[in-house]
């Protein structure tokens, strides 16, 4: 009789505890309708969309690179995060403001439960961001021309820093019982973000101690050369994010061993992604952007198609055939040997300074009929290569280039525009002042080319008169059109367009 009244209490506790939980849960999904339903957080999951329609409204013509994209992807969810930290706190705080703390003592519920259920509360907001990146990164990967490699730690950041957001709001409103301390909170995270992030060097540690960690590149790089730890910093947010929710339990009175242990392995979990993230670029990552600089036929792929040979990084090989359509295009206008000639396009991109390598321009080649063709597509950049294979053609190399100051420009642009839909629209796309008159410098995937007023004038006359007019006098006087030192009135004179009055003088 006596050893079954020392069990009894031991089983009622377990029941209670089940109950308790259950309870928990009650309270959490309660709390996450409440959450979900507050103004701010619907205001700003609508901007969020918003912002990822904007941000994502040229990928279909734009032909994106997914392991830019995944990074695209950690922006938009700042918002939401923004609107849980205050809603979660406000939350917190409602008891205090309606003055029903008093009554939560006659509750089987303890204090720290209702803290733990107002953690969980965030995990639906979580979802909902999980599913905006998601549709994202997705709508990228649709997208016709789309290449590259998505990284699922980075497609991770914008969800982990919603939850770290809303468990930094209940544990704000654990540690200062106060309505002004989240807003305080939003503006010392908003000000530390920005001074975090720019400036920082690809191997700055303490860039990565903010959620969000951009970059400077606009020009994307192989998958395998970014060398960003991002399973790190994945690792670092949920550690963190776990901490601070198991940190509000404890500060609030849940002092069991079970809390305790757990708050000791996010920590371990926090610290152990913060030292990783913390790391500088591995030797190996380190090598294969020299090489992939420096020589970059050793780690290509190559294709032969027409006269030409395609050289590019595995993961723009499907860019080959759209390449290979332009500088088919351009060649189809030469006359004299370049019409046959052979061509390796070789993709190239300077690498060596990692994320941090925007500026940089890729030196030209001294191969000859070796053209460069960059990692970027669509827009300006398709008169840009072409514009690149037709001085190749006319200059025989690319560091020939350079050195062009004659009416050899008139020949090299008609050539790269004239097969290409609205010609002087294309013109203004590839100078650097996006003009169609006057002298500008022609952008190009190496270095730029100068042209005059005069080239400008005689060859948007070429355009007027028609690839169909021009086409034949080009091939037929083709050894006098690229000529050195030929004049921009001569080239107009011998293909029939009025001459300028103006004499060749290059910027």
């Amino acid at each position: 009789m006596s050893a079954v009244l020392d069990k009894a209490p031991a089983a009622e506790r377990t029941e209670d505890q089940r109950r308790s939980w259950a309870a928990v849960l009650q309270l959490a999904r309660f709390e996450a309708r409440e959450l979900l339903l507050r103004l701010p957080v619907l205001a700003m999951f609508a901007l969020c969309a918003a912002w990822i329609c904007w941000d994502m409204r040229d990928a279909w013509t734009s032909y994106p690179t997914l392991q830019d994209i995944d990074r695209a992807t950690q922006t938009g969810p700042l918002l939401p995060a923004l609107a849980v930290l205050l809603c979660a706190n406000q939350a917190v705080l409602r008891s205090q403001r309606q003055d029903t703390d008093r009554h939560f003592g006659v509750l089987v519920l303890e204090p720290w439960r209702r803290t733990a259920a107002h953690a969980l509360s965030v995990i639906p907001t979580v979802l909902l961001t999980a599913l905006l990146v998601a549709l994202q990164f997705t709508w990228a990967v649709l997208a016709p021309g789309s290449v590259g490699h998505g990284s699922v730690n980075e497609l991770l950041v914008g969800p982990l820093t919603v939850l770290l957001a809303g468990t930094a709001g209940v544990l704000l409103a654990r540690v200062v019982r106060s309505a002004f301390a989240a807003p305080m909170l939003l503006v010392l995270a908003f000000f530390s973000t920005l001074g975090a992030v720019p400036g920082d060097s690809d191997g700055s540690a303490t860039r990565w101690l903010v959620p969000v960690v951009g970059d400077m590149s606009s020009k994307p790089l192989p998958s395998e050369l970014l060398g960003r730890p991002a399973a790190w910093h994945a690792l670092y947010l949920v550690g963190l994010a776990l901490t601070l929710a198991l940190a509000a339990v404890l500060v609030n009175g849940g002092r069991t061993k079970t809390v305790a242990a757990a708050l000791v392995v996010a920590v371990g979990l926090g610290t152990w992604g913060a030292v990783g993230q913390a790391g500088k670029v591995s030797d190996a990552t380190t090598q294969a952007r020299v090489l992939a600089t420096l020589n970059p036929a050793k780690v290509q792929s190559c294709v032969r198609q027409g006269h030409s040979t395609y050289c590019a990084f595995p993961e723009w090989t499907p860019r080959i055939g759209t390449w290979a359509k332009i500088t088919d295009g351009v060649q189809s206008l030469a006359g004299g040997t370049a019409a046959q000639e052979k061509v390796l396009v070789r993709q190239r991109v300077e690498a060596r300074y990692g994320m941090d390598a925007d500026g940089s321009i890729v030196e030209p080649s001294t191969v000859p009929y070796q053209v460069t063709v960059g990692t970027r597509w669509g827009g300006p950049r398709v008169p840009e290569f072409a514009a690149a294979v037709s001085s190749v053609l006319v200059m025989g190399s690319e560091k020939s280039v350079g050195s062009l100051c004659d009416g050899r420009m008139v020949t090299i642009m008609w050539m790269a525009l004239g097969r290409l839909p609205d010609p002087v629209t294309q013109l203004r796309a590839v100078r650097l002042d996006d003009s169609a008159t006057g002298s500008a410098i022609v952008v190009s995937p190496t270095n730029p080319m100068s042209m005059t007023a005069e080239q400008t004038t005689v060859v948007r006359e070429l355009f007027t008169a028609g690839t169909t007019t021009i086409a034949p006098k080009v091939k037929a006087h083709w050894a006098e059109l690229t000529a050195p030192k030929v004049t921009t009135a001569k080239v107009a004179e011998l293909l029939g367009v009025k001459a300028p009055a103006g004499a060749d003088k290059c910027e």
